[in-house]
This record gives C-alpha cells, structure tokens and sequence, in this order.
C-alpha cells in the first residue's frame, strides 16, 4: 500500500472574527474540531460536562495563539443549555458557528437494553444538539447568519448491533438536520450533518488489535481515520465556501457506505 502523502497543515478557511460554540469539546473529535476552528481564526467557546476537562483544549488553543473560554454543563439539559448559551452570549455578544458533538455511548444488544441506557444516550445524543439548536438558531436569526454542523455518523447511516440506542440517536440526528435546514435556509443559515466511521480516538483505542484489523476489513481504504479528517470537513462547513451547502449528510467514513 502507498504510503500516505503529506498535505498542507495551514488553515483555508476564514473564520476571522467569528465565535464558534462545539459540544464535547474536551477530547477527541470535538477537541478537534475546537482546535481547527480555533486556528482559523474563530474564538471558541467549549462546552463540556466539567470545566477541568476542558482546560487541554484551552490551553492547546491558547498556546497556539487563539481564543478559547471553556463553559461547563449538561447538554441533555435545556435548563443548562439555556444557562451556558446566555453566558456565551455575554461573552462573545455573537454566535456565528454550532457544532453539536457532544455524545456518548450505552451499548448492549436490544433485547437487553434497559430504559435508561436508551433514554440517556438519546437524551444526549439528540436532544442536546435540539436544545442547543434551538438557543443559537434564535440568535442566528436574529443576526441573519449562521452554521450548524451536527455531528451523527455511519451508525446512524446503515446500524450497528449493539447499539441501537446510539444508532437511533443518530439516525434521529440526520432527520433533524434536513427539517432544521428547510426552516433556517431562508435566514442565511446552513445545518449539516458529518456522520463519522471508525476513527482514531479514545473509544476506538481500547479494541483489541483482532478487532481492529476485521473493523479494517469493512472499510475500502483499509484503515481508521483521523480526527483531523473530521475536523478538517467541519472547518470547511462552517466557513464562506459552504454558503450554498446546506441539509447534506457527508460520510466520512473511508468508503463504507458507499
């Protein structure tokens, strides 16, 4: 197999002067993701369960050179989410960009899945993105501007055992985009979904090497891909390029659902 060939690391896209609010913002992904929009020039606000968890993120963003403010709080909470949204809000003034990335997982198969693990992984997978959706897409309106990238995945696109829960939330996701995009469109906003295969984070880390490598048989280009690769896709989405770009779901997946 070739070998892969270095691109460029500096930032295309614009985002100068812009404040950009991502969910699950401490680790993986949505670090990530912090950090890209952070180098384009956005000031983010991070938004985590616990402000310590945040403070690598801040602190990578800042030694860059960039702007970041870490916001601590439930997002499967619309009280809470009403809370860190006013207190970005006061901060910033703007919000010009959402990422909603905050997720977790519950899995076990279906017949043996208890309410809560359902109803938790929905009620922050999905109804943390609607209730974040909801606070920034009325300042969004207001200031008739305005990028909402969700972040579903391929779960949500084709299923996966053992994870049903995950799976619906997902899927949910999707659906929410499309019907939020036809009701913003007309105010200058675009909603996207980027819905993620296997990726190098964390989560994937800890699966043995023979799981691993049958994960690797399924996918065409034969390997994971990199947060980089989702941060990259979002950074694009959020910016100018992507003003006529708007209720899409893009698969970042190294070729499994095509």
């Amino acid at each position: 197999m070739a070998a892969d060939v270095p691109t460029p690391t500096g930032c295309r896209v614009d985002l100068t002067g812009q404040v950009a609010l991502v969910t699950g913002a401490s680790r993986g992904i949505g670090r990530a993701i912090a950090e890209r929009l952070a180098s384009c020039g956005a000031s983010v606000a991070a938004v985590a369960r616990s402000a310590d968890g945040l403070q690598e993120t801040i602190g990578a963003i800042r030694a860059a050179g960039g702007t970041a403010e870490a916001f601590a709080g439930s997002v499967a909470s619309s009280e809470e989410v009403n809370r860190i949204v006013g207190e970005v809000e006061a901060k910033f003034e703007k919000v010009h960009v959402l990422v909603n990335n905050a997720g977790i997982t519950r899995d076990g198969l279906m017949l043996r899945m208890e309410d809560e693990a359902f109803r938790e992984v929905l009620e922050t997978n999905l109804l943390g993105a609607f209730y974040f959706t909801r606070a920034v897409g009325a300042l969004m309106m207001r200031q008739r501007y305005g990028r909402i990238v969700n972040i579903s995945s391929v779960a949500g696109l084709m299923g996966n055992p053992g994870q049903a829960n995950y799976s619906a939330s997902k899927a949910g996701l999707i659906g929410f985009t499309r019907t939020v995009a036809r009701e913003l469109a007309s105010r200058n906003i675009t909603v996207n979904a980027v819905a993620p295969g296997f990726v190098e984070t964390d989560m994937t880390g800890v699966l043995p090497d023979k799981i691993k490598e049958a994960v690797k048989e399924h996918v065409p280009m034969k390997k994971f891909g990199q947060v980089e690769d989702i941060a990259d896709l979002v950074c694009y989405l959020s910016g100018p390029g992507a003003r006529y770009l708007t209720g899409q779901v893009v698969a970042v997946d190294g070729g499994m659902t095509a």
